[in-house]
Parts: structure tokens; C-alpha cells; sequence
């Protein structure tokens, strides 16, 4: 196979879609990917069918998602506050806690066959950071990760100042990634009162909008997730 186009991605943006129906896309394109992945162990190198590699953007209606580690005390709401806000709230398989999804707010769910990368999960994690924090830098907003946290933070090492701009909560099977980053964008940040975001109770959450005190052009926003995206993984994008 050309190794060039085992490296391309598939970008899709879903736009606003709910939850559980794009956790369900992302099992199917999953499931695909494995299909493909374990034939092409069974088959010569000339007869192998390439893999589509993917990588979703989407907002999602206000909800809540507490991931394999997280404790169900870091939802601060019961379901009465939740369907006062308007809020769904899932367990779902990924790693982390906590964490909160809506609109104004860009959600990656990347799909991916890591060994065709050559990268172990944790250096994935850290170029998914290195995404976020590319993107960041073009809005001149200083970030960088934190010593014992995944995810994106302004002043991390800064005791009292410490804020999370983008979650990133993964799960990976054989190689194969699911779910992915939670940029704050434009997002309303008074959803991350109702828990306690990524199951800290002493750190903040911010977004592009509050550090910059205006409203931020949305489209642009994905636009340059996407390119530094493309940059940081070394792809091509691949229509669909």
C-alpha cells in the first residue's frame, strides 16, 4: 500500500448533533476500522484494504459525561437541576472524569489506528495538547499542560490561577482511538458549576471568548483547530 495515503484522515464536521447518536457513529466507524485493521493482517501487503482514518468535529446539546475513572460525586446536580438546564448526562468508556460538553464549544473525536502513526497512547494524548496549544498560540493566549493532568491549562504551575481551556478524555482498543478533545470556545462556562470539572474542586475552566473578552468567530476557530491539526500529525486530509 502507499504509505503516504495510510497517513491521510477523513475530516468530518457533524455540526450540532446529540450525544449518544454521535457515540454511536463513533462505535460504528470504530468497528469498521477494527474490520478493515484485522483482514489486512490475514491478507499479502498488494491485496490490503486501505483504513479510513478519521477525525469528527461537533457541538453537542448541554451534556454531562463522567468517563471509566470518575466518581459519580463530581456531578454536583441531580436530575431535576440537569433537566432544569437542559442537561443530559451519560457513563460513558473513555478515560478521566467529569466533564461537560455545548454549543460554542469545538468537540474532536478523532478516529485512528495508532500503530499506522507509530504512536504509543500517550504520546497521542500529547499531540492532541500540542494541537490545542498550536491554536491557542494564534489567539496570543499562553498555554501549556500540568504535571499530573491531561488536557490544556493557562497558568498551571500558578497556585490559585490554574484554569482548563480543553479537556481531553480518550479510549483506545487495539490501537484504535475514540472520543478526544473539548476546546472552550464561545462555551457557557457556568455549566462546569454543576460539577466538579474533571474532578478537580480547586481549579478553574476558562475559554477563547473570557481570556480574549469578546466573542470569538466560531467557524475560524475550527478552521485553525483543524490546520494545526494537520500539522501536528503529519496528515493529508482525505475526502470523504
Amino acid at each position: 500500500m502507499d504509505k503516504r495515503a495510510k497517513r491521510s484522515v477523513i475530516f468530518e464536521d457533524l455540526g450540532l448533533r446529540d450525544y449518544k447518536e454521535t457515540w454511536d457513529y463513533q462505535e460504528d466507524l470504530f468497528d469498521e476500522l477494527l474490520e478493515v485493521k484485522l483482514k489486512n493482517r490475514e491478507l499479502p501487503e498488494a491485496e490490503q484494504q486501505h483504513q479510513e482514518n478519521k477525525l469528527l468535529f461537533v457541538e453537542h446539546p448541554h451534556v454531562f459525561t463522567l468517563g471509566r475513572s470518575g466518581s459519580d460525586n463530581n456531578l454536583l446536580a441531580d436530575h431535576i437541576q440537569l433537566q432544569a438546564k437542559e442537561a443530559s448526562f451519560y457513563r460513558i468508556d473513555r478515560g478521566g472524569d467529569i466533564t461537560y460538553h455545548g454549543p460554542g464549544q469545538i468537540v474532536g473525536y478523532p478516529i485512528l489506528d495508532l500503530e499506522e502513526f507509530g504512536l504509543t497512547l500517550k504520546a497521542y494524548i500529547h499531540k492532541l495538547e500540542d494541537v490545542i496549544i498550536s491554536s491557542l498560540d494564534e489567539y496570543g493566549i499562553k498555554a501549556d499542560r500540568m504535571d499530573g493532568a491531561t488536557g490544556v491549562w493557562l497558568d498551571g504551575d500558578t497556585k490559585g490561577k490554574a484554569r482548563k481551556i480543553c479537556a481531553i478524555g480518550v479510549r483506545a482498543s487495539r490501537h484504535i482511538t475514540m472520543h478526544g478533545f473539548a476546546f472552550n470556545i464561545n462555551t457557557d462556562l457556568g455549566y462546569f458549576d454543576l460539577i466538579n470539572p474533571c474532578g478537580f474542586t480547586d481549579k478553574g475552566v476558562t475559554s477563547v471568548s473570557k481570556e480574549k473578552g469578546q466573542s470569538i468567530d466560531f467557524q475560524q476557530a475550527k478552521d485553525i483547530v483543524k490546520k494545526n491539526f494537520k500539522k501536528v500529525f503529519g496528515i493529508d486530509w482525505k475526502n470523504k
